[in-house]
């Protein structure tokens, strides 16, 4: 199972280096970081509670319980105002008093300036939140009508392939939008996709098509797929070029390289993945290595270090070596792009040089809270960007638990072996349940695989940034250090690989918030065994004794077995008992992992499915946490139930039948047996008529209320509503009545097919939907023209394709259409020729990505965030 993410959730993944936790102020001298051995440096919390707050307030204000962000804003400001006076009172009464500043008043005192702290961060996050709000509304409303709009803006990200390829895309940060014949002034993040040469990072770029939401909110407010060439107002400044020129110049050295390398490479230096090959990719989620080439903390701090060291060789006094640390990061953020888990990288090394410039120890908790509020108050969307998330949860793990872990190990292992143990160890712990969230496995390689990758990072990462440096200029000495670097990153590729074959890495574990809270207590459980006692003598002595004490124990027995039982019956039942436990042990490593994985193959959060079914169609909608919208039942093989039980879909809250076809509706008993059908809405045209006539007999006796389709109808299901686009051949209006009844009969060959039900449907998730049974193409041109002129269905996400992809397809309805995701629902090795090259290429040349249940077996889309996700099983 594969799953894609958004672009910002790799970053921040565990484990990020234990210097960045401490921030800079360690290698300029100010100390900070949690090392093993004594004494233990007590950490600094005191900012903690305020960031805390200031996340949930954050999290609060850009979700569901937005509109009250105007309210909250008074009652925070309030509160702070009222908070700070009557501290201020608080403090004058106290020293009028004897004995003032001991004692329970200064405890006292200490308590109200947290409080007033806390109070002042959630009034700033408010504040932040409303305004951006504001700004936002115009792009929010034009989206959630489907709006044709004008977008004008600057482009900050990167262009990357599209989820499935077709097209490029980018984000845009908006500053105008012109929609409704209105233009006005706008802030917020879209997401453009486009065919073309994609524009540079910095650019100002003016782009026009429908705006469309995004579900989540953790990045771009709206989506819009450019209907046309999109213009490039001004260019980049003349330092987003300068880094840019850096960036295409060591593609251009490494472009010689080995594959790994050619991916690496970049990856680990400026944090350009779009060339690492899916093997290693797809190794090194398995062994959470992709921090690597997230660029995260780890990389800010090997950066730190270095130029620190070179500061210490020509003597440099620390104001010096404060202000080359941050013009450093400060160009190191513009080379890497300011991706989240990149900005609390940078922020945390800021606060921790202002504590440093001012004289005051760096120490990596305070300045973490501070960073990540600070971030918060600038941008409060932050607080659900797994991106963020994980690397605020990885330094977090860091700063607290590194050092513990490393006490505790540091007898049994040494000191240097217990610290490269507990960074991955303290990272993996923090960011487990966050993960869990994006895809519902545990890493068991994590710890391991970190503990030999992550040495290699320090030169791969150096080499590559001297590359870099190198390559505008001298490709010819930039070549050979790239080669370096590669041979560094050939070691991390090496160890991905090597611990994702291994059985077991990643074991499944029920996804969603139970499943990261049950792995939280777990991990908290295992924490408190290995945190609770001190290290000492201890340890080592109960080490030593263990082994000895559980052979003595071993011998007594089996010298009591003896004496019963004789000793040649002994040794065949331990040799038996022996061999019993190696297999107990082999199937609990192999077959577990696998058989729980057979009931996983969708992801958690999965919204449209499409159905396994061979030669046929079973579309699958889904409206709660087990009910759905089924279009289709496939045929008579089992398949379409089988494929709801793995879902576990237990309600029906809409049955959707194109038509009567066979392959459509031939597995409609194994559907309804065991659930709950709520309504049903079938084709008109009872074509062929016998066995129409045999489906309405099943569902009238399963006490399924069953009403024909007609165009124009609609409703909801669940959380997902719905509205017919065609049935019974005509786009626009309904079949001429037959027989009294509104139903037509069979119309004879090809009847049926273009009697299909075409309808949309809009998810909960944000994804817009056209399931087009088997239209032929007659019927699909009456649709587009249907379409374009009421401008319904333009630019959806995810299209049904019709007829399993035959030949006859309509080009005017696919370029309506233009979806970004084209489903083709067919049997592999099928006698039909299904689906045709012509079919592909058409629905390809509009940009889509195309997936065949064939290739693909069943195929579950995923929203994630501004993408779509892709999961195969």
């Amino acid at each position: 199972m594969t799953v894609a993410t958004a672009p910002d959730e790799r970053a921040g993944r565990p484990a990020d280096d234990v210097t960045a936790a401490a921030g800079p102020g360690a290698a300029l001298g100010g100390g900070g970081a949690a090392r093993p051995g004594p004494p233990a440096r007590r950490v600094d919390l005191r900012l903690v509670p305020a960031a805390l707050a200031s996340w949930g307030a954050a999290w609060a204000l850009t979700g569901p319980a937005a509109p009250w962000a105007g309210t909250a804003v008074v009652v925070a400001v309030v509160a702070a105002a009222g908070g700070g006076a009557a501290l201020r009172w608080a403090g004058a009464a106290a020293r009028r008093r004897p004995g003032a500043g001991t004692g329970t008043g200064s405890r006292v005192r200490r308590v109200a300036v947290q409080a007033v702290l806390v109070l002042v961060c959630l009034a700033a996050v408010a504040l932040g939140a409303h305004a951006q709000a504001a700004r936002q509304a115009p792009l929010r409303e034009l989206a959630a009508q489907g709006a044709r709009a004008e977008l004008v803006g600057r482009v900050v990200s990167e262009a990357r392939a599209s989820a499935f390829g077709g097209g490029s895309r980018w984000v845009v940060s908006v500053r105008e939008v012109a929609g409704r014949g209105v233009t006005t002034g706008a802030a917020g993040l879209v997401e453009m996709t486009a065919d073309g040469t994609a524009p540079r990072y910095g650019a100002t770029v003016a782009a026009t098509g429908v705006l469309r939401p995004v579900a989540g909110g953790d990045g771009p407010v709206a989506r819009l797929a450019a209907s046309g060439p999109v213009a490039e107002r001004a260019p980049p400044s003349a330092v987003l070029r300068a880094t840019h020129t850096l960036r295409s110049a060591l593609l251009d050295v490494t472009a010689s390289l080995s594959p790994q390398a050619r991916g690496l490479v970049p990856g680990v230096a400026v944090g350009d993945t779009s060339l690492v090959p899916d093997d290693v990719d797809q190794a090194m989620r398995a062994t959470s290595l992709t921090h690597i080439t997230a660029v995260s903390g780890g990389h800010f701090a090997i950066v730190v270090a270095t130029l620190t060291a070179l500061c210490a060789l020509v003597r440099a006094p620390r104001g010096v070596r404060v202000a080359v640390v941050a013009l450093a990061a400060t160009a190191f953020v513009l080379l890497v792009r300011p991706e989240p888990s990149v900005l609390r990288a940078a922020w945390t090394c800021a606060a921790a040089l202002l504590g440093l410039a001012l004289g005051r120890p760096s120490s990596g908790a305070p300045a973490l809270a501070a960073a990540a509020t600070a971030l918060l108050v600038v941008d409060p969307w932050l607080s659900r960007s797994y991106g963020f998330v994980l690397s605020c949860a990885a330094t977090a793990g860091l700063v607290l638990l590194a050092g513990p872990l490393a006490r505790r190990l540091a007898p049994w292992t040494g000191r240097p072996l217990a610290f490269a143990l507990a960074v991955p160890w303290a990272a993996q712990a923090a960011c487990g349940p966050v993960l869990l969230l994006i895809d519902p496995h545990v890493p068991l390689m994590s710890v391991p695989a970190n503990l030999l990758a992550t040495p290699a990072l320090v030169p791969a990462t150096v080499l590559g940034l001297v590359a870099t440096l190198l390559a505008p200029w001298a490709p010819g000495l930039a070549l050979p250090v790239a080669w370096l670097a590669g041979g560094a990153t050939a070691w991390i590729a090496t160890v991905a690989r090597a611990f994702a074959a291994v059985p077991g890495a990643r074991l499944p574990w029920p996804g969603g918030l139970a499943g990261a809270a049950a792995l939280a207590l777990l991990t908290v459980a295992g924490l408190v065994l290995v945190l609770r006692r001190p290290p000492g003598e201890g340890w080592r002595r109960e080490w030593r004794e263990a082994g000895p004490r559980t052979v003595r124990r071993v011998r007594r027995r089996v010298r009591r077995a003896a004496a019963r039982h004789g000793r040649g019956r002994t040794a065949a039942v331990a040799g038996l008992a022996g061999l019993a436990g190696v297999a107990l042990v082999a199937a609990l490593v192999l077959a577990v992992p696998r058989l729980v994985a057979a009931g996983h193959r969708a992801p958690p959060d999965w919204q449209v499915v499409a159905c396994d079914v061979g030669q046929g169609d079973s579309l699958v909608v889904r409206t709660g946490p087990a009910s759905a919208v089924v279009v289709d039942v496939g045929p008579d093989t089992g398949a379409a139930g089988t494929c709801l039980d793995r879902l576990g879909v237990t309600r029906v809250d809409l049955l959707v039948l194109t038509h009567f076809h066979a392959d459509h509706v031939g597995g409609l008993a194994p559907v309804l047996r065991g659930r709950t059908v709520t309504s049903a809405l079938v084709s008109p045209l009872d074509d062929p008529a016998a066995q129409a006539a045999a489906v309405r007999s099943r569902l009238a006796e399963a006490g399924v209320p069953v009403r024909d389709a007609a165009p124009g109808a609609s409703g909801t299901a669940g959380s997902v509503a719905w509205q017919v686009l065609a049935a019974a051949g005509a786009a626009g209006g309904g079949g001429p009545a037959g027989d009294g009844s509104g139903r037509r009969p069979g119309a004879g060959a090809g009847g049926a097919n273009e009697g299909s039900v075409a309808l949309e449907l809009w998810t909960s998730g944000g994804l817009d939907l056209v399931a087009l049974g088997d239209l032929e193409e007659p019927g699909q041109d009456a649709l587009a023209a249907s379409l374009a002129a009421s401008g319904r269905a333009a630019d959806v996400d995810v299209v049904k394709m019709a007829h399993h992809g035959s030949r006859s397809q309509s080009e005017a309805l696919a370029r309506h259409l233009s979806p970004r995701v084209t489903l083709v629902s067919v049997g592999a090795g099928n006698t039909y020729g299904h689906p045709t090259d012509d079919a592909l290429d058409l629905y390809a040349s509009v940009g889509s990505a195309l997936v065949r249940t064939d290739e693909c077996g069943t195929a579950a889309l995923v929203p994630r965030g501004a993408e779509i996700g892709l999961a195969c099983g």
